[in-house]
């Protein structure tokens, strides 16, 4: 009977505090979304990760040349545990797939992922047996950047966007709940439009 108490008790108080962080913490962080948004993404810390050639072109990117310091991403992390973000620079094997997705999984909320280059989009030029035709079939990409290799300039303007993207995220969409996951919202203001075209537009094609 104890135990049972005790139990119901805990059952209890983790529903009250999980509805408190969605209903008090969630909409009092979504007050201040502007200046919680533009700290993000102005410490943006990526991961020390390449994987081919593209490589080459992201370490050029943190030369004084380009610069990526004025963003507040030349904190190169040896370490996902110190990441938010995750360029992958590179063809991914099949091989691979499931160490880039433990090393995105061990990166702390809030996250992103950029996939740098062809390679990494697609599959670039490697249709075959051994190579993961994009990184998007094993990690949630939020930035594609064409090119192979894409310059450093083309990675700048890849970073600019998933900027664009921070500052129109929701901070509450990253709130715990109980059970540890993260519900994460990633609609931004006109998607419900876009949808909508999108679905006139196919129903308009003949089949």
């Amino acid at each position: 009977m104890a135990e049972h108490q005790e139990g119901f008790v805990l059952t209890t108080v983790d529903s009250i505090m999980s509805s408190l962080r969605r209903n008090v913490a969630a909409k009092a962080l979504d007050l201040g979304a502007p200046v919680v948004n533009w700290a993000r993404k102005s410490a943006l810390w990526p991961m020390t990760f390449g994987l081919a050639c593209c490589a080459i072109e992201m370490i050029a990117t943190g030369a004084g040349r380009f610069d990526i310091d004025r963003f507040g991403a030349g904190v190169f992390r040896p370490s996902p545990r110190q990441s938010d973000l995750i360029i992958i620079a590179g063809t991914v094997t099949l091989k691979m797939g499931p160490v880039v997705r433990r090393v995105y999984e061990q990166m702390p909320e809030p996250k992103w992922a950029i996939a740098m280059g062809a390679c990494a989009s697609t599959g670039g030029p490697f249709d075959s047996y051994s190579t993961m035709q994009g990184v998007d079939r094993c990690i949630p990409v939020d930035v594609y950047i064409p090119g192979c290799p894409p310059r450093p300039e083309a990675l700048l303007y890849g970073l600019m966007r998933l900027q664009d993207i921070i500052m129109r995220e929701a901070p509450s969409a990253y709130i715990f709940e109980s059970d540890g996951s993260v519900h994460r919202q990633r609609t931004l203001e006109g998607d419900d439009e876009l949808a909508g075209a999108l679905a006139r537009d196919s129903e308009a094609i003949p089949v």
